[in-house]
């Protein structure tokens, strides 16, 4: 044991004991402290003991595993050599590596030999299935369709192990598959064949169709041999059906529309007088006569059939199976497919015609889904249609979108090329409504009428590019003409426009813009904004566009994530939302519409129309006042005696000033234009800035400018009520007061009586029954007594004012209202 080692262990003695023994108390419990010590050292030992003998044993076991693996190794060279011995003498090598090769050859040889019969063996059961079913279907033919459907299956399952063998044996999949086909015709061939004999016995498809006897017996067997031989088919194709493939037809009904399809092609090919290019719904309406001919029949003798045949099937719930209806429409179909797409290159050479077409074909369409109940077997999917399979399939939407596209604009061009487009169209809307002009109107239709041509499309990319190819493109033209008319009046009526453009002042070669003329160009424009942004706004709540509006959401967040690359068809989000509403892919937009951008363009140019005809309104206002406002009869105008006032007070003769009759004639001839054509909420914003306006004029030119007597004031009243007149009789009772409500308080304080008397100050008001008792009373107050209450101070100001009932006046300006009164200012 080393210094260090014992110096340690003293060490930890020394701790141990410190730790234990602190205090002389501790003394006493040292005998127990020392049989702790021994105890513990006692289990010490026996862990020691215990841990050697495990590990005397582990050195045991390792050791005889060792031995075993060498034995084993041992015994692993000696096999070894035996099979290189043995090797030697099969394959007559020289050495080891030679004999494995030529040993792997024939390891191959014999296992392309099992797989080779195995093809054998295969080809051989194919051959006698093939054979029974041939030796039986003459004879028995429902012992026939036993090794007919064990073949079918056979053919199905190779077909769906290919994968999983890489395609190892496609030429032995392709002759049992071409086995089974032939067999599977021949069969077709011979039940169909005795199948058309029973046809003939019953005189189908005649008028007189009969199932009496032994011939409906024969019928319903000939129908359950040919729906048996098709069930694998059924059964393989309902596993897989999709809206975009063409369903099966059932046999029975193939049969049976032999003759149909021949009468169809008899009527509506060669030089027939009902087989006409221009007249798509001659052999449309021919389908759909032969539905209604032969539906009962069907329904009556087939649906039985097929409800007892598939009912406990797969094919239950597939409509096309198991509804002898969507069976019959299914069978008509394809006749209509080789008509249309035999004529489709010719039509599609005459714009009109295939617009006509493409029209009676969707019109179809809707027929058989929502009279007919047509699904195609496509259950909530739905049936796209004929015209899905022209328009998609076939690769005709671009040039019928084209055809309509060219189709809309010349209407639009025609609509705006008519003199009467701009004229104001006031039988097309309510009474109370904004007026539109022709134009607007009948661009609406047009639009509309577009929304009817794609509203049947299944194909949501389709609609979207209709809309903003067409619909939205026109609008876009609309407004762009609203605001280049809204441009060129403003070019034609400033000085600045006029000199920036080129334009003379020659009269002669120039609209008339000035007076109700202009008013009357502005209101053409704010009225057929109003009227399309309206009809954009109704639309945005049309379930059709709304369900549109929700179908883009989802391919826009969609596209979000990454799953989509585009919107629809190559329509970019961004290109999308410009044309629609920035709302388009937004996660946080909780509102949207198809029309948001279009809509609030056409907003922003009524505002600014609207604005543009106000201000032209008030500019025309000021220029009809300027001779009213340098007038100064006011206080020469020689007072009445104190007891004649009353009387003159209610004189209804008093005439309004000349200089206000011009005025007064132009606000009459402008609102009742306006109220004419402009809904009430503009009519009184227009109306509100025009009596704002005139408001400031008599207040800053006439009221604070000139002193007034008290027959001043008199006839100042009544040219303000004149005013107001005209005001009311056009925008409504009030209005022209509440527009100049700060002028209406001022010229009652004008005309405040100058002594005590029992009627009321201000002649004007006393005969109004809605005043409020209160408010008469305060009106009793004189000239003198308000003066001086208005005069002590601000706070006794707004007492009296608040007596009078003024709201609007503030204690200044009431002040400077009494300083223009002749007794006030004398």
């Amino acid at each position: 044991m080393t210094a260090v080692q014992v110096s340690s262990r003293d060490t930890r003695v020394e701790d141990y004991l410190n730790d234990k023994l602190q205090t002389t108390a501790d003394l006493e419990s040292l005998d127990s402290l020392l049989d702790d010590v021994k105890r513990q050292q006692e289990l010490l030992r026996k862990q020691l003991q215990e841990a050697n003998q495990s590990l005397t044993e582990n050195e045991k076991a390792s050791e005889a595993h060792s031995a075993a693996l060498l034995r084993q190794a041992q015994d692993f060279k000696k096999q070894q050599a035996d099979v290189d011995r043995r090797l030697l003498i099969v394959t007559l090598s020289e050495t080891s590596d030679d004999a494995i090769k030529t040993f792997d050859a024939d390891i191959r040889a014999l296992q392309r030999l099992d797989v080779a019969r195995g093809y054998v063996e295969l080809l051989a059961h194919v051959e006698d299935l093939s054979a029974d079913a041939r030796r039986n279907f003459r004879s028995s033919p429902q012992a026939a369709l036993q090794p007919y459907l064990r073949l079918q299956k056979l053919t199905i399952g190779l077909k769906e192990a290919q994968p999983a063998a890489e395609d190892a044996a496609p030429h032995l999949v392709d002759h049992v598959q071409q086995t089974a086909q032939k067999l599977w015709q021949q069969m077709k061939d011979t039940f169909a064949g005795d199948f058309e004999k029973v046809l003939t016995k019953m005189k189908w498809p005649g008028k007189n169709v009969t199932l009496a006897g032994t011939i409906e017996q024969e019928w319903t067997e000939g129908v359950g041999k040919l729906l048996e031989l098709q069930e694998p088919e059924l059964d393989a194709q309902n596993d897989r059906v999709k809206p975009a493939e063409e369903p099966l037809v059932l046999l029975p009904l193939e049969v049976m529309v032999k003759p149909l399809g021949l009468r169809f092609q008899y009527h509506f090919s060669g030089d027939r007088p009902t087989n006409k290019l221009d007249k798509p719904e001659y052999f449309l309406s021919h389908i759909i006569g032969l539905l209604n001919q032969y539906d009962e029949f069907f329904a009556i003798y087939l649906q039985p059939i097929l409800r007892s045949r598939f009912r406990n099937s797969n094919l239950a719930m597939t409509s096309i199976f198991i509804d002898s209806t969507s069976a019959l429409i299914t069978a008509l179909l394809p006749m209509l497919r080789r008509k249309i797409f035999s004529t489709m290159p010719q039509i599609a050479k005459q714009p009109q015609l295939l617009s006509h077409f493409i029209h009676e074909l969707m019109s179809f369409d809707i027929s058989l889904r929502e009279e007919w109940g047509y699904d195609g077997g496509c259950g909530i999917d739905g049936w796209k249609g004929l015209t899905w399979e022209v328009l998609v399939k076939a690769k005709w939407f671009k040039r019928w979108l084209e055809v309509e596209k060219n189709f809309a604009l010349s209407r639009y061009q025609s609509i705006i090329d008519d003199p009467s487009s701009g004229e104001i169209d006031y039988d097309s809307v309510e009474p109370s409504a904004t007026k539109p002009t022709n134009g607007a109107v009948r661009v609406n239709d047009l639009l509309e009428t577009i929304t009817d041509r794609y509203r049947p499309l299944p194909s949501f990319s389709q609609k979207l590019r209709f809309l903003i190819d067409i619909q939205i493109a026109i609008f876009d033209l609309f407004h762009a003409r609203l605001a280049s008319s809204l441009e060129a009046y403003l070019t034609l009526t400033s000085s600045l426009g006029r000199t920036v453009h080129g334009v003379t002042r020659d009269k002669s070669t120039q609209p008339d813009l000035h007076g109700l003329a202009g008013i009357e160009r502005l209101m053409r424009v704010c009225g057929s904004a109003e009227y399309l942004e309206k009809k954009m706004r109704d639309w945005s709540d049309d379930v059709f566009f709304l369900e549109m509006w929700d179908e883009l959401q989802d391919r826009a967040r969609a596209n979000s994530e990454g799953t989509r690359k585009t919107l629809a068809g190559d329509m970019s989000v961004e290109h999308v939302a410009d044309k629609t509403s920035a709302a388009v892919g937004d996660q946080d937009a909780s509102g949207g519409a198809l029309f948001d951008e279009t809509a609030g363009a056409y907003r922003q140019l009524r505002v600014r129309a609207e604005d543009i005809l106000t201000d032209q309104f008030v500019q025309n206002v000021k220029e009809a006042m300027k001779g009213y406002g340098r007038i100064n009869p006011w206080s020469s105008l020689s007072d009445i005696e104190e007891g004649e006032e009353d009387e003159n007070a209610r004189d209804p003769q008093l005439a309004i000033s000349a200089e206000l009759d011009g005025a007064i004639q132009l606000l009459q001839s402008y609102l009742s234009f306006l109220a004419s054509t402009l809904a009430q909420a503009p009519l009184r914003r227009v109306t509100r800035q025009v009596s704002l306006n005139v408001q400031a004029i008599l207040w800053d030119q006439v009221l604070m400018r000139h002193t007034f007597s008290r027959t001043g004031a008199k006839q100042f009243e009544r040219d303000v009520h004149g005013l107001w007149e005209v005001v009311d009789r056009y925008v409504g009772l009030g209005q022209g007061e509440m527009g100049m409500r700060r002028l209406k308080e001022g010229v009652l304080l004008l005309r405040l009586r100058n002594k005590g008397s029992a009627k009321p100050g201000w002649e004007a008001v006393e005969n109004r029954v809605d005043e409020e008792p209160a408010q008469g009373e305060a009106l009793k107050l004189t000239s003198m007594e308000v003066e001086d209450r208005l005069f002590r101070s601000n706070e006794s100001g707004r007492e009296v004012l608040e007596e009078l009932g003024l709201e609007v006046l503030t204690e200044g300006q009431a002040r400077s209202v009494l300083e223009r009164r002749v007794d006030v200012n004398g």
